[in-house]
């Protein structure tokens, strides 16, 4: 291993407070790790880490050395791009992370083809509701439902997601058709519930027309952390739920599923698919597969096909009192 990897590898441990962590980056064992760190102390002459049973500091010495090996390899890592962009098509490794469902759904089907057409490209998926760190994680290109302040990261908006109220054929038979926001909220909801992530808010205008929004609890007896079990709780009438339209698979109509209070107005708070990566890392790779993503979606997003009329449906429209001009 030359010396350029070892110091990646030592940049790693340190990003990750933990040798088991940067092994797991690199496909390495625990032993193999320490192996090169020992390897690279003995080449430098100097001790880089303190380290005790169950953790490590930094010496003197290998701050100084971390900070210089930062430099050296993000310098190595422009010589590569530089590279890159000379090539007649994509090839290389590209780390990708996402939402299940988005992975599932929408990345998946772009990398099947990706992969056909570009027959050199490796490419790892890591697919998670929780959020990894971009950064030292090593991802090149992270899908988000949600912006991030990070001046470290550029954001890409890949498109809109609205959310939207639905409920089942039955659940609507059982209660009647729901008028209001705070009539619904006392009826049972399917709560998404994941780590610190809990939907258990609806954000509704005030009335139709309102520009005023006010927040409504959800009350239900079951909570999951899986979007498509908690369509399928949905589907059995177990509650209603308010989801981002982004997780609808298949046409409402045959998913025996209604939007409910679609003249009132959701906020959706900034919610759309971003595409999400370092400053600095951004290989042709990374620009294509992003394109990709972009042209599969779509203008209207694939997931808005799935319900009819979407368009005109949680909107803030002019109130109409019925006075003539």
């Amino acid at each position: 291993m030359s010396l350029v990897q070892q110091l990646a590898l030592f940049i790693d441990v340190v990003q990750q407070q933990s040798f088991t962590k940067a092994a797991a980056l690199h496909d390495m064992d625990n032993s193999s790790l320490s192996k090169q760190i020992k390897k690279l102390e003995t080449e430098l002459g100097v001790q880089l880490l303190n380290r005790s049973t169950r953790s490590f500091a930094l010496t003197p010495a290998g701050e100084e050395i971390l900070q210089q090996a930062y430099q050296l390899v993000d310098t190595l890592h422009q010589v590569r791009l530089i590279a890159d962009s000379y090539l007649a098509e994509p090839k290389g490794r590209i780390r990708i992370t996402a939402p299940l469902h988005i992975g599932q759904l929408y990345l998946q089907p772009v990398i099947t083809d990706f992969m056909q057409r570009f027959p050199e490209v490796e490419i790892v998926l890591l697919m998670d509701d929780k959020r990894s760190d971009i950064i030292s994680d090593h991802f090149d290109v992270a899908f988000r439902l949600a912006r991030l302040d990070d001046s470290s990261l550029i954001a890409k908006k890949i498109a809109d997601i609205r959310v939207v109220t639905l409920a089942s054929d039955a659940f609507i038979e059982r209660y009647g058709a729901v008028k209001t926001p705070e009539e619904l909220s006392h009826l049972p909801a399917v709560i998404y519930s994941n780590g610190s992530l809990t939907v258990d808010m609806m954000r509704f205008n005030e009335q139709p027309g309102s520009k005023r929004f006010i927040d409504y609890p959800m009350q239900g007896n079951y909570k999951v952390n899986d979007v498509r079990s908690l369509l399928e709780a949905v589907q059995a009438g177990l509650g209603y739920a308010t989801i981002a339209s982004s997780v609808l698979y298949r046409p409402l109509a045959d998913m025996q599923l209604r939007p409910l209070l679609t003249e009132y107005a959701h906020d959706n708070q900034g919610l759309a698919l971003y595409a999400l990566y370092p400053h600095r890392r951004k290989t042709a790779l990374v620009t294509e597969f992003i394109a990709a993503v972009e042209n599969y979606i779509g203008a209207i997003p694939r997931w808005e096909q799935h319900i009819p009329d979407f368009d005109r449906y949680y909107h803030i429209k002019p109130f109409d009192d019925g006075a003539k001009k």
